[in-house]
């Protein structure tokens, strides 16, 4: 059995609540094993046969829609992929407060074309900073998420990938969460 950990986007916002028992049984009642939740929002760790991960986010998509009738982006990375891609790999972690820098997961691989679209439009505040990683966008939204125009919509519109984003500090706790898992093995 390998390890993941399951990102979903638009879980408890503009109306799509779903409470992290609901998912965890839904999990369960797939068969997926050993499954939790990790800083409720949408974050699950579970053990499943190794695989490739692009065909469990397309279950765990299916499953979410079938059971819950809300439509929701799944991105599933393993513990050292989270780790490298999520946080190791992004250019901007240390640089501002871990609040404000995000790793936006995504479903594939944009092209150049995409993020210079993406990264030269007018809405992109100059104190933000973006770069593209491997089917990742790194986001540094200098003084605050708040009232940014780089939104999940317009992002995944320009990248033609839908996608989920979490900050440094959230994906420290995932990681240090699956470390701890490791040790008591």
């Amino acid at each position: 059995m390998a390890r993941y950990v399951a990102l979903f986007g638009s879980i408890n916002v503009g109306g799509n609540r779903l409470t992290m028992a609901d998912l965890r049984s839904a999990f369960e009642a797939e068969g997926f094993s050993n499954v939790e939740t990790v800083v409720a929002s949408g974050n699950v760790l579970f053990d499943h046969d190794a695989r490739p991960t692009r065909g469990l986010e397309e279950k765990l998509s299916m499953m979410v829609a079938d059971r819950f009738d809300m439509t929701s982006a799944a991105l599933v990375r393993s513990r050292d992929e989270l780790a490298a891609v999520g946080i190791a790999d992004n250019p901007f972690a240390g640089t501002n407060d871990d609040g404000i820098v995000h790793t936006m997961f995504l479903d594939g691989q944009p092209t150049a074309e995409q993020f210079e679209s993406l990264a030269t439009d007018h809405r992109v505040r100059p104190n933000e900073r973006l770069a593209l990683g491997d089917r990742a966008l790194y986001i540094d939204f200098g003084d605050g998420a708040g009232d940014s125009k780089l939104h999940v919509r317009m992002i995944e519109r320009r990248l033609g990938h839908k996608g989920t984003a979490r900050n440094m500090r959230s994906l420290a706790r995932i990681v240090a969460k699956l470390d701890e898992e490791a040790k008591t093995i």
